[in-house]
Formats: C-alpha cells, sequence, structure tokens
C-alpha cells in the first residue's frame, strides 16, 4: 500500500490548524457604532469616549464612526440595530432605557433581547440635584415638602421608564409622597428647566450635571450610588441619608445586531476587554465618576434578565401597566 510521506502528512496537519486562525474575523471597513442619544447627550459621550480610546490606544485596524439614530426614547436605534441582523460591522451603546422601555411601550418593535450582547463596560452612579438658591438643603427637606405639598413639586426627567422615573416611583412609594414627573427628549432640556425654575428636582449622571455642580448652579442633594464618590464625598448616598431604597442601576456597554458570527463577537470582547484597562479609558471614567464593570456576554445577558426581573416588579408596584 503506497504510504503518504510523513513531510505530506506534517504539511496537511499544519494546513488544518491554521484553518481556524485564517477564518478569525477581523473588521475590513469602518465600525459603526449606533446611539440613541443626539450629540453632547449621555449615550452620545460615552460612545465617543469608546471610539477616542479605541483610536488613541491603536486597539482596531478601522476607523469607528458614530452614527446618531435619535427618537422613540431609543426605539428609533433599537430597530435599526434589528433590522441590520448579521452585520458583523455594527456596535450599539445600550442604556437601561433598552431594557425598561419596550416593558410597557406598546409601540416598541424591537428590544434588547433580539440583539447579540457584547459587553457591558460601567455601572453609573447619578445624582440628585436642586437649584443652589432653592429651599431644599437635604433630599429630606424635599420629601418633607412634597407631603405638604402633594402633586405640586416637580422633577423633569427623560422617558417614564427611565431610572430617574423609576427611582421616583421607589422614593415616592417608600416615603408616602407624591411629585410630578415632566418628561424631556434630552439632558440639555431637563438642566434647563431646573435652573430656570420651572422644576424643583432633577437626576442625572455626574458627567452631564458635574459642570454645573462645579460652577455652583444646583445643589447636590444625595448620591444613587453604594458608595460616596470622591468628587462628593460630603454628600450621603440615600441610604446614609435614610431612604432605604434599592439604587436602580445605570449599565452602559455594547450590543449588536442579531445574529452577528461568533468570530466577531469574540473579537469585539477581546478589544473592549483591553480597551477597558488602558490608561485612556481609566482617565474617561476617573472624570466622569464611573465604575469600571466589565462583562462579556454571558454575563451582559445575565445582568440583562436580572434587571427586566426587577423592573417588572418596581413598575407593578407603581401601578405601570406592563405590556411585555
Amino acid at each position: 500500500m503506497r504510504r503518504m510521506p510523513l513531510i505530506g502528512l506534517l504539511s496537511v496537519s499544519l494546513v488544518a490548524l491554521a484553518t481556524p486562525a485564517l477564518a478569525e474575523f477581523k473588521p475590513t471597513k469602518p465600525i459603526e457604532l449606533v446611539v440613541h442619544g443626539a450629540p453632547g447627550s449621555g449615550p452620545d459621550t460615552f460612545g465617543r469616549a469608546i471610539v477616542d480610546a479605541l483610536d488613541k490606544e491603536n486597539l482596531l485596524p478601522v476607523r469607528v464612526q458614530i452614527n446618531n439614530k435619535t427618537g422613540g426614547s431609543g426605539q428609533t436605534a433599537m430597530s435599526y440595530v434589528v433590522e441590520n441582523a448579521g452585520d458583523d460591522h455594527m456596535l450599539a451603546v445600550f442604556t437601561m432605557l433598552w431594557l425598561s422601555n419596550p416593558l410597557t411601550v406598546k409601540e416598541a418593535n424591537a428590544t434588547i433581547h433580539e440583539m447579540t450582547p457584547v459587553a457591558r463596560l460601567v455601572l453609573e452612579p447619578a445624582l440628585i440635584v436642586t437649584k443652589a438658591d432653592s429651599p431644599y438643603e437635604t433630599l429630606q427637606d424635599f420629601i418633607d415638602a412634597a407631603k405638604e405639598k402633594p402633586g405640586q413639586l416637580k422633577q423633569s426627567g427623560g422617558s417614564i421608564t427611565a431610572r430617574d422615573n423609576i427611582m421616583r416611583q421607589i422614593l415616592m412609594a417608600e416615603t408616602d409622597t407624591d411629585w410630578v414627573f415632566i418628561s424631556f427628549p434630552g439632558g440639555g432640556e431637563r438642566l434647563a428647566a431646573l435652573l430656570g425654575g420651572h422644576v424643583d428636582l432633577l437626576m442625572m449622571e455626574p458627567q452631564e450635571v458635574g459642570e454645573q455642580v462645579r460652577a455652583g448652579s444646583v445643589r447636590v442633594l444625595a448620591q444613587v450610588n453604594d458608595k460616596r464618590l470622591p468628587e462628593y464625598a460630603d454628600v450621603p448616598t440615600l441610604k446614609e441619608a435614610g431612604f432605604d431604597v434599592p439604587n436602580v442601576p445605570q449599565g452602559r456597554g455594547l450590543v449588536a445586531p442579531p445574529t452577528m458570527s461568533e468570530d466577531a463577537v469574540a473579537y469585539y470582547v477581546d478589544v473592549l476587554r483591553r480597551m477597558s484597562e488602558t490608561p485612556t479609558w481609566k482617565a474617561f471614567l476617573d472624570r466622569n465618576q464611573m465604575d469600571q464593570a466589565f462583562a462579556g456576554p454571558e454575563d451582559t445577558k445575565a445582568f440583562f434578565d436580572s434587571f427586566v426581573a426587577d423592573m417588572r416588579v418596581v413598575l407593578t408596584a407603581a401601578g405601570v401597566e406592563i405590556i411585555r
């Protein structure tokens, strides 16, 4: 029987071993990064920080381009991502709005559970603030006023399913109070409503309201966080202020269209993991008072599932109708 030479077998083996490596994904054109906020918004700022870190640390062979898909409290962006199933050159910034909004909005025709989880990158605290010259020195002062004037005080915020309104519902249930929530499409409008004296309270992420805090335009009453942020060492957390309520997390990270290839997911997870350890990224987190919270696809999906389960309980208790 004719035998194949040993060198032939070795060549075949090497080719077989090399094939998976040759098949590994590598982006060949610019990557589209979808954000649901307008330029300058929280999601947009976060997305641009990712682009900046990837670029400065030279972690990708191609450029990343921001695509602002605004409208529908994130639904426009979510629908766009779902419609581009199988696209290995698209990523999208998620916030917890992408999880809570479809629970209550009948018109929501896309959910994050249809998408491919890639990575959670940060957990973000929030600050509860009022205008600097308001009569409220503490959150308890505001709560006391809300008890004296039911339904008269006002809070500006985003979607009714965003964290600011969910925390409002939790606080009102805990303290047996009631105040009005006025929804605005962007962070700038929410802040302007507070500074203009049209509302009494605002809950916002530190990077969005930090400039106004430093300028002395607003007063921070409490932090929605498990521990005090270094920049706000003299401001109590909700629990320290006497309110034993859960902190609704604001996770941010990246998802991808449905049916993204496994090789592409693995590639982006590796790149983002390395990015999360770079000086550029760590400096961004420090500047914006965010907590490093990298998690891969499986843990990110578990985070989604846990958050949705908790929100069903919170929203139902608050009398909000759950659609799906």
